[in-house]
């Protein structure tokens, strides 16, 4: 008996993360047909095809891709990989290309779900959590820095037979790729790690140099008990990966434990050829926008919502925001003003 043959997954967004998903999957025989808005880029994968470099794998996948404005048909399946500051728009463009009864997956940083939720219907959305480290380096090529956390569930915590099978599509590019009924609890999880990861691109040093820095310490335990705070009075339990443990940073705990999950992340980054964060390359590389009102400045109004005090969230967003117009410049002066915040803070609470 023949195996009923798949339609094509859409992947909007062939950048770091939808690039790498686009050429795994093909690789392995599904149908994947990837949407970019830069033609070199789109052209390259189509003809020579996407290279994938660096220590986890090297490979050549020729990868179907097209402008926005080339995409014809409709799919029941949608991966949304843009920067969280492009998801509307890049809504917009897509919803006409969504099937009636298909989904988005949000493989993307923040809680871009919400806005996915809001615009194509909670109905159609589906989350997802990456943490596997990719860099674009330009048409067709990509760097896949490591492997990390995938993990995918539905935003109303159901499991379904359409979730499974995004966790078997998934589980071809991580074995480990994990199915939850939880994806809220990995999202907030990803967002403390995301403040931290923000702070480090305040300075040109590596992931590693800035985790390992007793002296930055009060800034990544600051930042990850602020962004707990703010998921407790959520009632959110947010899920630990990769050497980050929200329980650590939660209200009330211990300062040992802050310590002990810090040097883990240290540890977690030593072993990645990616060593400075997307931020950083979007700042020091690409000389462009990061995702920091998208990702990091939503944390500090829905802690104003919820009567959450956010000075350290605050302070880096501002920073952030600084060293994209050119009034900062990336180092140890600008990561010492957060630090003096972080540490004439009050203690955090619920």
């Amino acid at each position: 008996m023949m195996t009923p043959q798949r339609e094509p997954i859409l992947i909007w967004g062939a950048g770091a993360i939808g690039g790498v998903l686009g050429a795994y999957w093909t690789r392995a025989g599904l149908p994947v047909q990837m949407v970019d808005i830069v033609a070199e880029h789109a052209t390259a994968c189509s003809t020579s095809g996407l290279n994938i470099s660096g220590p986890v794998e090297q490979f050549r996948q020729v990868v179907p891709c097209v402008t926005p404005q080339e995409l014809r048909g409709t799919f029941r399946t949608i991966v949304l990989a843009v920067k969280a500051q492009a998801t509307e728009d890049a809504m917009a463009m897509l919803l006409p290309h969504l099937a009636p009864d298909g989904f988005v997956l949000s493989a993307q940083n923040g809680l871009n779900e919400l806005t996915i939720a809001r615009l194509a219907g909670a109905e159609r959305t589906m989350g997802c959590f990456v943490n596997y480290g990719a860099d674009w380096l330009g048409p067709g090529e990509i760097l896949f820095g490591n492997r990390a956390a995938v993990v995918v569930g539905e935003i109303d915590g159901s499991i379904r037979e359409r979730t499974r099978q995004m966790h078997r599509d998934l589980a071809i590019f991580e074995p480990a790729a994990v199915l939850t009924d939880n994806i809220w609890g990995y999202l907030w999880g990803k967002l403390a790690y995301g403040a931290m990861l923000f702070a480090t691109a305040l300075t040109t040093d590596s992931m590693t140099a800035n985790f390992e820095d007793p002296q930055r310490f009060v800034v990544f335990d600051r930042l990850a008990r602020e962004v707990m705070a703010v998921a407790a009075a959520r009632h959110v339990v947010p899920i630990g990966f990769n050497g980050f443990d929200p329980a650590c940073f939660a209200p009330g705990a211990s300062d040992a434990g802050a310590r002990s999950s810090i040097a883990a992340l240290a540890e977690f980054n030593r072993y990645t050829a990616k060593t400075h964060s997307g931020i950083y390359r979007d700042l020091a590389v690409r000389k462009r926008k990061t995702e920091v009102d998208p990702q990091i400045g939503v944390i500090a109004e829905i802690g104003r919502e919820v009567g959450v005090p956010t000075p350290a969230i605050r302070c880096l967003v501002a920073l952030i925001h600084a060293i994209e117009d050119g009034s900062k410049p990336m180092s140890s002066d600008t990561f010492s003003e957060l630090i003096a915040v972080c540490e004439s803070a009050p203690a955090t609470s619920t």
